[in-house]
């Protein structure tokens, strides 16, 4: 199995009404990627000096369903979304 685990730090600008959006449609891939098994996106409620706002992490078969999710016009669609809202991220990919 592999684990995908990404961090965002979002922008100060609308960024409530962006957490929640991308959230949502984050949540949404779970039903349009056959290869993504699970996903699970939490929203930061500490807001320390080293917090991240939003942590998504999410399972698959294998590093070639991996592969399938991060090419699926879906998720490029979200990709380019959070790239408008967020100043950065930093992403963990293991094997279990």
């Amino acid at each position: 199995m592999i684990v995908h685990i990404v961090m965002f730090s979002f922008k100060k600008e609308k960024k409530k009404e962006n957490l929640a959006k991308a959230k949502a449609i984050l949540e949404a891939l779970v039903k349009r990627i056959p290869s993504l098994n699970s996903m699970e996106v939490g929203l930061d409620f500490m807001q320390g000096e080293r917090s991240f706002d939003l942590v998504l992490t999410s399972k698959f078969d294998d590093k070639e369903g991996l592969s399938t999710y991060a090419n699926h016009p879906s998720h490029l669609d979200v990709v380019s979304f959070i790239k408008e809202v967020t100043d950065g991220a930093k992403v963990v990919d293991y094997e279990v």
